[in-house]
Parts: structure tokens; sequence; C-alpha cells
């Protein structure tokens, strides 16, 4: 199975999670032009820091991991 790449803060490195392990989350804002939507996906480190990269849609739809909250 493939892993999504990751940068962890806390340690000052990246560190690859399991598509498995991972959810997609879609984030919604108003603006005047409309509702803009960035795409993104979060995952939990092993030493349970939260994890968040955001992505393009092309990425987004590829990915096998559920859409979460």
């Amino acid at each position: 199975m493939a892993g999504v790449k990751f940068y962890n803060v806390k340690k000052r490195d990246s560190v690859t999670v399991d598509e498995g392990k991972c959810h997609k989350v879609i984030y919604k804002k108003k603006t005047t032009k409309g509702v803009q939507e960035r795409y993104a996906v979060r995952a939990k480190d092993n030493d349970e820091t939260n994890l968040t990269k955001f992505i393009n849609k092309k990425t987004f739809d590829s990915l096998k991991c559920p859409v979460g909250k």
C-alpha cells in the first residue's frame, strides 16, 4: 500500500503514513466570489501529532483513503 508523505513539525522531519491510516478532508470557505474548496489529507503520527497536507483535486481524487471529518 502506498504512503502519504507529511512534514511533522514536532520532529522537524518528513514522515510517511500508510494511506489506510489517513482520511481526506474538504475545507469550504465562503468568499465574495463564492465558495472556495481546499483539499487535504489528515493523519496522526505514531507520537500522536496531528498531520495535515494540502493537495490538489487530482491528487485528492486519486487517493484511496476514506473521506472523513
